[in-house]
């Protein structure tokens, strides 16, 4: 069981209802509770090993959140490496290969495939190799189970504990339901609701601590532990809160942030609205993608996580009705950080044009400064 110190609990939320297990294929809720233990983990990361590294840029510890590896045999295309990592396996001084660990795209290469391949951060290129394979582990891990603890039962959970059958405390496919604690939703994450124990809580006479055999379908890295606790409070009411971190946690608030807003009706404002982008910390794609939700829709606000999302927020109902204006000021940091980009093939792209294209022919008319 995870222990005491993974529970996602966080002052003023118990006595709350901060959790709902639902069911999303039928509709109803097995319960609510306040506090849940296994939410925060390793999400199943996988290993390469690179024979014959040839480095063109340093690479150690953090890599990036989204790292390409680009096959010579241009009928394959790139293979995904999300929040990557640089590893140290024990090598033997001199060994001329990296170790890189991450959430490995659906389809990744092809079974047996060792050719040469490049690697780039999306930003610049890393590095290649003559080959690479991926590393089995030695043992798969069991997974953690998730913890429901103070749940208050629905009915329908009730009588499946009563039944007690193997086929009743199979829940099937369902969803925990995440509020903060101005009780507004803000995520939810999938899991198999394969009931494993239950038992009686500490914290009421008729609540229940209830044990899934399952853990999430994608726990939250740990990593991203400090930006649900800000979140968990509530939205934040001043901008820029995101300003300070780093650009993997600025991705995990970002998930956030698109995760609530899509969940979010947006009051639209009239035509001819004049916005102010404070461009001072757009070093990076999360940052620049904060900065524009902010601008339009105010703290914590959402208005696309990529070009394509910008794109469809500027023609649906995301707060924003052309024609209007965007005075982006601190432009030339955002110009220094976005304009040399590269695609998932490794071809040379400009962030901060693409995005002003999209702004422009959404019906926004920028000016910069």
């Amino acid at each position: 069981m995870v222990g005491d110190a993974d529970a996602a609990s966080f002052p003023g939320a118990r006595g709350s209802s901060r959790y709902t297990l639902t069911d999303p294929e039928n509709g109803g809720s097995f319960g609510v509770c306040a506090e849940v233990e296994g939410l925060f983990g390793d999400p199943g990361r996988v290993t390469y090993e690179l024979f014959g590294w040839a480095p063109r840029a340093r690479v150690r510890g953090w890599v990036g959140d989204r790292v390409w590896l680009v096959p010579d045999d241009q009928a394959l295309g790139p293979w995904l490496l999300e929040d990557a990592e640089s590893q140290d396996l024990g090598r033997s001084p001199g060994t001329d290969s990296l170790v890189l660990t991450g959430l490995d795209d659906c389809e990744g290469p092809p079974e047996g495939h060792r050719e040469r391949v490049r690697v780039h951060d999306g930003r610049r290129w890393l590095g290649s190799c003559r080959e690479f394979t991926r590393v089995l582990p030695a043992a798969e891990p069991p997974a953690p189970r998730l913890v429901l603890r103070g749940l208050a039962p629905a009915e329908r959970l009730r009588a499946a504990l009563s039944k007690g059958t193997r086929g009743a405390l199979d829940l099937g496919e369902a969803a925990l339901e995440i509020r903060d604690d101005q009780g507004e939703p803000l995520t939810q994450r999938l899991l198999h609701g394969k009931v494993f124990a239950w038992r009686p809580s500490r914290y009421g006479t008729e609540l229940i601590d209830l044990e899934l055999d399952k853990s999430l379908c994608m726990p939250v890295p740990g990593y991203a532990r400090p930006v649900w606790e800000r979140w968990l409070a509530g939205a934040p009411d001043t901008p820029g809160a995101w300003t300070g971190l780093g650009t993997r946690q600025r991705g995990a608030w970002l998930g956030l942030v698109q995760e609530r807003g899509c969940r979010r009706t947006h009051r639209a404002r009239p035509a001819g609205h004049a916005y102010e982008l404070d461009g001072r910390y757009i070093t990076d794609g999360p940052g620049l993608h904060l900065a524009l939700g902010e601008a339009v829709n105010g703290p914590g606000g959402y208005f696309g996580g990529c070009v394509a999302a910008l794109a469809d927020c500027l023609r649906g109902t995301f707060g924003h009705t052309a024609p209007a204006t965007l005075h982006w000021r601190h432009s030339a940091t955002a110009r220094a950080h976005l304009s040399r980009a590269l695609t998932p093939d490794g071809d040379p792209y400009d962030l901060f044009t693409a995005v002003l294209e999209a702004l422009a022919d959404g019906g926004m008319d920028v000016t910069l400064a």
